[in-house]
């Protein structure tokens, strides 16, 4: 069976990056995507591990190449997912998740809508002001940013097949899990593999 491609978008301080750290570490077959991004990396963060940090100049060559299968600017910083890991561990039957913005998410449909689109939201606005706040790392003016940008997110939930609440990471984890062994059952995955073909034979 072809892997499935695991779409998870959400603000800033949602918890996104918690969700797939833990995810991964539940599935430790799952395959994560790394990122290239022109921001600054964070504390902790390492150059081929959080994100692969380049340059603009780099990055906007990379776009000229096709070397990525979505791309966007977010807070005036460029992100973009490499096209060839993810096609390849598809193709392997590996299942892989794409950590992403809207925007990204909206590419990718276009070329896999048969991917599988998860928004994770925190239980409340007020919630998740403090989550940004407290990370310490932006300066106000960055902060102000991203709140302004969670109304635009938000108003792209259509684009996603599930929210998900991360209000505790255990529970928001367990119902990615059932989204992946709910999708793994449908007909349409189903019947285009060895296992309907072996079925009637």
């Amino acid at each position: 069976m072809r892997g499935l491609l695991l779409v998870i978008s959400g603000p800033s301080g949602a918890g996104k990056g918690t969700i797939c750290r833990a995810l991964r570490a539940k599935i430790p077959q799952i395959g994560y995507s790394i990122s290239a991004t022109t921001r600054p990396p964070r504390p902790g963060e390492e150059d081929g591990e959080s994100y692969f940090f380049v340059d603009r100049e780099k990055f906007l060559k990379m776009v000229k190449e096709g070397a990525f299968l979505e791309w966007a600017e977010v807070y005036g910083e460029l992100y973009g997912t490499p096209r060839k890991p993810v096609e390849e561990a598809l193709a392997r039957g590996q299942d892989i998740i794409l950590e992403i913005d809207t925007q990204g998410a909206a590419q990718v449909k276009r070329c896999y809508p048969e991917g599988v689109f998860i928004f994770v939201i925190p239980p409340s606005y007020a919630e998740l002001e403090r989550r940004i706040k407290g990370r310490g790392t932006e300066s106000p003016a960055a902060i102000s940013d991203r709140l302004a940008w969670v109304k635009k997110e938000m108003d792209q939930l259509d684009l996603y097949d599930y929210v998900v609440v991360n209000d505790r990471v255990e529970d928001a984890v367990a119902k990615i899990e059932a989204i992946i062994i709910a999708e793994k059952c449908r007909t349409r995955r189903l019947k285009n593999t060895d296992w309907y073909e072996l079925f009637w034979s």
